[in-house]
């Protein structure tokens, strides 16, 4: 074996078959010389029984001593009980990010999600995070790649943010497969932006405008009568939209609506006497179990969106959400004086602090209880007051 040189390594002919030149000097070190004449340096060692060799470069790309220094790196975490070959192997097989995401979705998504998360998880998925790293391998994936993905979405800090929160819990099941170390999950320490957080409330007059123009619009028959329904129930029970959508006649008891299957899990909701009456003046199709019959049979209105943005537009509503529905619910109900706590219950809120966004808005009834108590006191004790000077402290 003679040691490895540019000139007897240029002086090689390629046969029929590869074969191997291997240098006297570094045990394990050699060139391949393959029929294409192609000339690979080769780092060759055993491990577990068996031969393994790792590709140091091509000769021509790669110099005889920078492939030398690389063989004995090889030879050196060999003797640390490393197994390179193998590492290299790992590599080449990890899934990539698009993969992930796939298996992800079909083994963690659709099992363990409800039906409109999982039509949240699949929008970021497909839409923003395949394109930007889906060809990246699960296991090369670093911090800075999920800041850069998350910055350049920075336009839509809601939707960037939820896609972080995908992102983390898909790398939390990749360590869970095996497929990254423990702790190793690259969405860590990425700050979030700052969501402005709407809290859009009907006054009551655009709550007359909406009740005349449902009214109006049942009555010329722009809307169907299942529509009308669905928006009249979630202003008069402060239900989710979904909750709404795909209510089943069933689920309709005396005590009020018993939904098996909520955001928040199993939740029984009061029915007040005016929801009722909306429900009983609607139409009943044999075999239909949905209380907002869909156009064909055995189904539910999929789309309230369309109609709503045609109703409120009449009502002259243009910036209010269907979920807006939800919060006017809940901010009359603070307003009226009910404690926070009940109002939770009403709306089905896991956690206290979700209903405390409308805390603020009980100040209200104790603000005109003391205006009420004072001027009873004042009607006895005679304080003369100033328009002036009580517009001069409230600013």
């Amino acid at each position: 074996m003679p040691k490895l040189t540019k000139r007897t390594i240029d002086s090689l002919q390629a046969e029929s078959k590869d074969f191997f030149v291997w240098d006297s000097q570094i045990a394990g070190f050699g060139v391949r010389v393959m029929p294409s004449g192609a000339k690979t340096y080769q780092a060759q060692y055993r491990a577990g029984g068996r031969t393994r060799r790792v590709s140091l470069g091509r000769h021509g790309k790669i110099t005889v001593d920078e492939a030398r220094r690389l063989a004995k790196d090889v030879m050196g975490s060999v003797a640390m009980g490393e197994n390179p070959a193998e590492e290299i192997a790992q590599e080449r097989r990890a899934p990539t990010v698009a993969a992930l995401c796939d298996r992800f979705f079909q083994e963690h998504v659709q099992e363990r999600c409800k039906a409109s998360t999982q039509s949240e998880y699949r929008r970021a998925l497909d839409l923003f995070i395949k394109p930007e790293i889906g060809s990246f391998k699960v296991v090369d994936v670093a911090r800075k790649d999920i800041a850069a993905l998350h910055h350049k979405h920075r336009a839509i800090p809601y939707q960037a943010n939820r896609t972080l929160q995908v992102l983390s819990k898909m790398f939390n099941m990749a360590e869970v497969w095996g497929l990254r170390p423990d702790g190793s999950n690259p969405c860590r320490h990425v700050p979030k932006y700052r969501e402005e957080k709407r809290e859009r409330f009907l006054s009551r007059d655009e709550l007359q405008r909406l009740g005349q123009t449902l009214a109006d619009a049942e009555r010329d028959g722009s809307e169907s009568t299942f529509v009308i329904a669905a928006f009249r129930l979630l202003i008069l029970t402060g239900c989710r939209l979904r909750e709404i959508q795909t209510l089943r006649w069933d689920h309709i008891t005396d005590v009020g609506l018993e939904l098996p299957d909520t955001k928040t899990g199993a939740r029984r909701i009061p029915l007040p006497v005016a929801a009722r009456a909306v429900l009983s003046a609607l139409p009943r199709t044999w075999g239909n179990p949905y209380v907002i019959e869909g156009k064909l049979p055995s189904t539910y209105v999929t789309d309230l969106q369309k109609p709503w943005r045609r109703i409120r537009d009449r009502a002259g509503l243009r910036n209010v959400r269907i979920h807006d529905l939800r919060h006017t619910y809940a901010s009359n109900a603070v307003s009226s004086g009910m404690p926070i706590q009940m109002v939770g219950r009403l709306l089905g809120h896991s956690q206290i602090q979700t209903t405390m966004r409308y805390a603020h808005l009980a100040d209200d009834p104790v603000r005109k209880a003391a205006e009420e108590n004072a001027d009873r006191l004042n009607l006895m004790v005679g304080v003369t007051t100033h328009r002036s000077a009580s517009r001069r402290l409230a600013s």
